[in-house]
């Protein structure tokens, strides 16, 4: 069955069961009335015969007054005037006659003993029990219902004469259900047959008007097939001899036809959106690898993307200045807020215009207007780039060291490999000669042993001077082999904290005592875990070497924006101004035991992982902050967030290789 077909049966049977409970609650009440209708009707006539009661009781003992104040003589009486008044049996008998519904009129004594009836077989007969009719009337649909159309039945309607506040005589009316049923059944067929008539319109209502509804299905299916297959094509959603997706069953079923062509149009919004995603996301690396800092403006002049680097030349964050105007971003009482606001209000192009800043910073700004690509002069936006020409240089510096440490590590491996051979021969020949020299000495006399004694010293001498060699040329090798990087995802909390333990017996031996300042947050980066260990290991070792009477060590991890960062703080005595820049050379070192490759080490573990180091060093005995702080930067792992920014694979290397050195 086709779903078309469903959705018009389905449609069609609802709105029949509607009509149908509708229908049945329209029957339902018009049998309510008309039992209200018996009722109030009947209860009339209760009415009119208890009056006449009243009177012939009245009459009769006036005429006829009970022998004495007894019951008994009461009851007497009381029967004689209602059998001896014609009036009273004639409204009873009128009642019954004219009324179509009223089986019988009777009045009873208080103990519901018969005293008149308009049938005579009931008379001084105790009352039989019937349902009563007002208790028809109060009840519900199923009650009335089984009571007027079940089996035959008397309903009785009661009114009652008091004396002295108590019933005396009562008239009943008999109300036979079967009257009731003969009486409702011309308006209950008619009002059936409307019932069956509106059902059976209905149907057919609802029917044509869910064909009418679902008429716009088949326009619509074939419009989105159309743009479906210009999608997938490659053509013009307007070609005139674009096919009709579907075949046999399919094809002529459009509510089908439209939830399979919605399906494709889903997948092909995912695919795109997919791209635009990946699109979006190597845009974002792209920018975050910079150290220009770009915005993107609109026509209005409202930035709609904003580079990191953007906060190296105002001091706002990034996602302060999103969907911000041009004059609320760049202050016109500043320098660069000044060349940047006449630039945008020459409406030209602006190609590395030079501004100094308050700090005296070089700074270019390049404007390039974005048009609509329509071959018109309207402006889409306008794309702003700063330039940071002192970090310029500096980037060319860092990659200039770069390239010398990586010409120095070929050169050193090379040079390593050639002398690490001789030395071995070397050592060897001479450890022959010494034996060679030990059995001599033991065969010689005194004077030559003398002499053999003088040539075994001079031998070992050159031993120990070559195994030194040996070590120097071995370290040289392992500082210039590539490392093998194992990367796993750790929260470098732990990676501090473990390095910590490490040290802390050697710290406690030395006097000093290291102090945690750890972020509540994970922080979690991909990295080598052992050399990350062995990097601040050599950063803590030196720190404690700087304070040889003890002191204290402050070691901080925290986040700031994509990386994190770990900050080694010593209270040492500091390192010279003009040693500073030396300090991560190899084979450099002030220590008269050092071996100048712990820092050069520690710099090479953090170029690898992508990250960065800064060094602060103040060496005034005067100074209340003497001692020297270490900063390592590293990459936040992929897909964890800093300051509610997503860092993707590879956003993090903005910094990659660099190394600044600041003296304070």
């Amino acid at each position: 069955m086709r779903l078309k077909t469903k959705l018009v049966l389905s449609v069609s049977a609802l709105t029949f069961a509607i009509v149908v409970l509708l229908s049945s609650l329209f029957v339902a009440e018009l049998l309510r009335q008309r039992i209200e209708q018996t009722v109030a009707a009947n209860d009339v006539l209760a009415h009119e015969v208890l009056l006449m009661t009243r009177q012939a009781v009245e009459t009769g003992i006036k005429e006829h007054p009970p022998l004495d104040r007894s019951e008994d003589a009461l009851h007497e009486a009381v029967l004689d005037a209602l059998r001896s008044n014609d009036a009273l049996m004639d409204v009873m008998n009128a009642v019954v006659r004219y009324s179509t519904e009223v089986q019988d009129v009777s009045v009873t004594d208080a103990h519901g003993m018969t005293l008149v009836s308009t049938d005579p077989d009931t008379l001084n007969q105790q009352a039989s029990y019937r349902d009563g009719l007002k208790s028809v009337r109060d009840g519900g649909v199923v009650y009335q219902t089984r009571q007027v159309f079940g089996r035959p039945r008397v309903l009785d309607l009661t009114q009652s004469l008091d004396r002295n506040g108590r019933s005396f005589l009562v008239v009943h009316v008999g109300v036979r259900s079967t009257f009731l049923k003969n009486s409702y059944a011309p308006w209950l067929r008619a009002a059936f047959i409307f019932a069956a008539i509106a059902g059976f319109a209905s149907i057919l209502a609802a029917g044509l008007l869910a064909n009418l509804a679902l008429l716009p299905i088949e326009q619509i299916s074939r419009r989105l097939e159309r743009l479906t297959l210009a999608s997938e094509l490659g053509l013009n959603s307007a070609e005139p001899d674009l096919p009709v997706l579907g075949a046999g069953k399919e094809k002529s079923d459009a509510v089908v036809r439209v939830t399979k062509t919605i399906d494709r149009l889903g997948e092909q919004m995912r695919t795109k959106e997919a791209g635009y995603t990946a699109l979006q996301a190597n845009l974002n690396q792209m920018l975050d690898t910079l150290r220009d800092g770009v915005l993107l403006f609109t026509a209005d002049r409202r930035a709609v993307m904003v580079s990191d680097a953007v906060e190296n030349f105002v001091s706002r964050q990034e996602g302060e200045m999103v969907g911000r105007r041009l004059e609320e971003i760049f202050a016109p009482e500043t320098a660069l807020g000044t060349a940047v606001l006449e630039a945008f209000a020459s409406g030209r192009e602006v190609i590395a215009e030079g501004v100094t800043l308050e700090d005296g910073r070089e700074v270019q700004i390049s404007l390039d207007r974005i048009n609509d690509g329509r071959g018109g002069e309207g402006n889409m936006g306008t794309l702003l780039t700063l330039r940071d020409t002192e970090s310029a240089l500096q980037l060319g510096q860092e990659l200039e060291v770069s390239r010398r440490l990586a010409a120095i590590g070929r050169l050193t491996a090379g040079v390593g490999h050639e002398v690490k051979n001789p030395i071995n021969a070397m050592v060897v020949h001479l450890e022959l000669l010494r034996g060679k020299l030990s059995a001599g000495e033991s065969k010689a006399s005194s004077m030559d042993g003398e002499l053999f004694r003088g040539a075994q010293r001079h031998v070992e001498i050159l031993v120990g001077e070559m195994q030194r060699l040996d070590r120097v040329v071995q370290t040289l090798a392992d500082f210039s082999r590539p490392m093998e990087l194992h990367l796993h995802e750790q929260d470098m909390r732990r990676v501090v904290h473990s390095v910590i333990e490490l040290t802390g017996a050697e710290m406690a031996e030395n006097n000093v005592q290291v102090t945690m300042d750890l972020s509540r947050e994970a922080v979690l980066v991909r990295v080598d875990g052992e050399l990350m260990r062995q990097a601040l290991l050599n950063l803590l070792l030196n720190g404690m070497q700087a304070m040889p009477r003890g002191g204290a060590i402050r070691v901080a991890v925290r986040r700031d924006g994509q990386f994190a960062v770990v900050e080694v703080a010593d209270a040492g005595e500091g390192i010279p101004a003009e040693v500073l820049p030396r300090i991560f050379e190899l084979y450099f070192t002030t220590k008269p035991k050092g071996s100048g490759i712990g820092l050069a080490t520690t710099y090479r573990i953090l170029q690898m992982h992508g990250g960065a180091m800064d060094v602060r060093s103040n060496a005034d005995p005067a100074a209340a902050d003497r001692g020297t702080t270490f900063t390592l930067k590293v990459p936040l792992a992929a897909g964890t967030t800093g300051e509610g920014r997503k860092i993707t694979a590879g956003m993090a290397r903005s910094e990659s290789g660099s190394l600044s050195k600041e003296n304070v």
